[in-house]
């Protein structure tokens, strides 16, 4: 209960400047919801073999999380109608609304069934207090055979296995506006680094009057996630993954937060501050925006407009300098310890691992499937391209910015660093002296 405490009040000194954008840090818009609110029940029936409610909390509560979420909810209450079932929506702040209701449930005993949350690092906010599934659901399955394999390492903790993954997003994607592109005559195929970047944002600026790139800094997220895909690009996969193992080269971090700057600084929308990531979404398909960076979940809000399709308005390349590259990020389905509905949790946690309900979700979700058995025919066109490079890429660095690469307490800290340093005014070094200290700590 004291590491859960500890975790609590992580979790709120991490949050620095994150809250307002209604995001649930992975695609998803949130409406700030406390955890009591709407749920969605399964029929439930009288001599069912399910004698419990099944109590899922997530923060997918708007936007094409909530499809997604609604998908594999349906498809779930279709394979399982005698279950009650109780989905709860608790949307807003790059998870830290979900965090802070799950850990304080855990605190007063009173735990749910499962919730949606980031493994890897991200885990050790509830170390000592989380269901082991190896056997019943890894096990029983097969999954740790039909699993990508770094699934299976970052769904591993505390020598246990607590969740089950559900899919994954790349990290280091530019999305383009293709008429935008056009009309300012750049090659998208030319952008092979931050040089060519800097200098076609440059060409769409003098050429255009179209903002060269969205970029969300309503929370210091985004720019944390920015900064991550400029240092790869300049520095090199070695350098970033130094630098989340508490070794990273001063200089190299001072040169890439200085692109970063020049970038905030001349050629994105004067109302960046105020706006979150799918308010540029909206910006870029409206052809206000030329480009952006974000994770692959941009896909699944560009998906919901009919309007604006893949191939023909916009199209994706590799963040220019890290081709070859899949910046890792994994949503996953996690159970709490001491689990008030047994059967019931196991039985949705073996479901979470199934061709049907990767399928379901992350065609919706602008995410791929972890399982190596899908056929890529049954994804969408820009999911299908996605799923290849998850099996394929060179090299696979884990997301800083979503709670892979570092402990909750540190993610937190290089949140603070860019809010501080990197969202006006500008001090580079400084906040090249704050990632250093906490990934140091």
């Amino acid at each position: 209960m004291a590491a859960l405490s500890a975790g609590i009040a992580a979790g709120v000194a991490g949050c620095s400047g994150d809250g307002g954008d209604g995001s649930s840090g992975d695609g998803s818009s949130g409406d700030g919801s406390s955890g009591d609110g709407e749920s969605t029940s399964g029929d439930g029936s009288s001599g069912s073999q399910w004698s419990n409610t099944l109590e899922v909390l997530h923060g997918w509560s708007g936007g094409d999380g909530e499809a997604a979420i609604t998908a594999l909810i349906e498809t779930f209450n279709e394979e399982y109608p005698d279950m009650d079932t109780d989905f709860q929506a608790v949307g807003a702040s790059a998870n830290v609304n979900l965090n802070a209701t799950i850990l304080r449930r855990m605190v007063n005993g009173n735990p749910m069934s499962s919730f949606a949350n980031w493994p890897g690092n991200n885990l050790e906010r509830y170390r000592g207090n989380l269901k082991d599934l190896e056997a019943d659901v890894w096990d029983a399955e097969g999954y740790k055979d039909i699993m990508q394999s770094r699934a299976v390492e970052l769904c591993t903790f505390n020598d246990q296995m607590p969740a089950v993954p559900l899919g994954s997003h790349r990290m280091n994607n530019l999305f383009y506006n293709i008429s935008a592109f056009e009309e300012a005559g750049v090659d998208p195929e030319s952008l092979d680094g931050m040089d060519a970047l800097i200098d076609a944002l440059d060409t769409i600026d003098q050429e255009t009057d179209i903002t060269p790139m969205g970029q969300a800094m309503v929370a210091p997220w985004t720019v944390l996630q920015l900064w991550v895909q400029v240092l790869q690009s300049q520095a090199g996969v070695d350098a970033y993954m130094d630098f989340i193992e508490g070794n990273g080269d001063r200089q190299a971090l001072i040169d890439s937060l200085e692109l970063v700057k020049e970038i905030q600084q001349n050629y994105i929308t004067n109302d960046a501050s105020t706006s979150s990531f799918t308010d540029m979404g909206g910006k870029m398909i409206s052809g206000e925006v030329a480009c952006m960076h974000q994770g692959n979940w941009l896909a699944g809000q560009f998906r919901t407009d009919d309007s604006f399709n893949f191939g023909e308005h916009w199209d994706w390349i590799a963040f220019p300098g890290t081709e070859g590259t899949y910046t890792y990020h994994i949503d996953a389905i996690v159970a709490p310890a001491s689990n008030p509905s047994e059967e019931e949790t196991i039985a949705w946690q073996k479901f979470v691992g199934t061709k049907k309900a990767q399928i379901a979700f992350n065609n919706l979700k602008g995410s791929v499937p972890l399982r190596t058995d899908i056929d890529p025919n049954e994804l969408g066109d820009f999911i299908g391209l996605t799923y290849e490079d998850l099996t394929s890429s060179e090299s696979y660095p884990p997301t800083l910015a979503h709670g892979l690469a570092v402990t909750p307490e540190q993610m937190g800290n290089c949140k603070t660093a860019m809010s501080e340093h990197m969202m006006g005014p500008y001090d580079v070094e400084a906040a090249a002296d704050g990632l250093l200290n906490a990934v140091s700590e």
